[in-house]
């Protein structure tokens, strides 16, 4: 009944390992279908090596299993949390990357420093507070998500598809799937070079404004210019 779905998101989370975003089963994508109201994800802790499409999860917006025999990712309440929030959101990638991950752990935003950023993401990657004894002791996974979206009350998104969650990890997230994976993709080269840079020269600034936002809306928004027009392509 979802088959395009599943496939989709089986091959969103093969491509995770391609790119070495994983290892072992730390990580999962999901993707939506805002249409029928749900979300297909990664089973919980199913090796990669051995999935198939027909694996994934399909669960419903209250995270009601719809199709499948396998557990949905123990990420799933955070997932849904953050496609209830984000409207426009279509796809979502949790992994434990290294240099992402390093900047979670040390409770650190990634800053503008450079151009290859702004192309992606319209100022820093922000991370979210920690969460609270009571948070983790209640719901831990939904609390995860609902921090997130607090996180995002100052953002866009869209225009900032990503976020550090405190002592954990990277979330990524697009209009799509695919776009999550690339998304997740970028942001640990990002994160790779802030560190780079900022091991070179620990005074390093931020990117000013007026070429951050150049950078960013040549690529994003009704003035893009970046790239091939659709009549152009065909």
């Amino acid at each position: 009944m979802y088959n395009d779905l599943k496939e989709s998101v089986w091959k969103a989370n093969l491509e995770l390992v391609r790119y070495g975003l994983v290892v072992l089963t730390f990580g999962n994508a999901s993707g939506a279908d805002r249409a029928r109201g749900v979300v297909a994800i990664k089973p919980s802790g199913l090796d990669y090596a051995t999935m198939k499409a027909a694996d994934m999860v399909v669960v419903d917006m209250a995270g009601r299993v719809v199709e499948g025999t396998l557990r949905p990712s123990s990420d799933t309440p955070t997932h849904l949390e953050l496609y209830r929030a984000f409207s426009g959101v279509g796809g979502i990638v949790h992994v434990h990357s290294l240099y992402a991950t390093m900047f979670a752990q040390a409770g650190r935003a990634i800053p503008c420093l450079g151009t290859t950023h702004a192309d992606y993401f319209n100022g820093a990657v922000p991370v979210t507070r920690s969460l609270t004894a009571g948070e983790v002791a209640k719901d831990y996974e939904t609390a995860t998500g609902r921090v997130i979206v607090e996180c995002f009350r100052r953002f866009k998104p869209l225009e900032t598809p990503a976020v550090l969650a405190a002592g954990h990890g990277p979330f990524a997230w697009g209009a799509t799937v695919e776009e999550a994976v690339q998304h997740s993709l970028i942001l640990e080269r990002i994160a790779r070079m802030a560190w780079g840079t900022l091991a070179l020269n620990g005074r390093s600034r931020p990117l000013p404004d007026y070429l951050l936002r150049r950078h960013f809306r040549r690529k994003h928004g009704p003035d893009a210019y970046y790239g091939q027009t659709k009549e152009k392509r065909r």
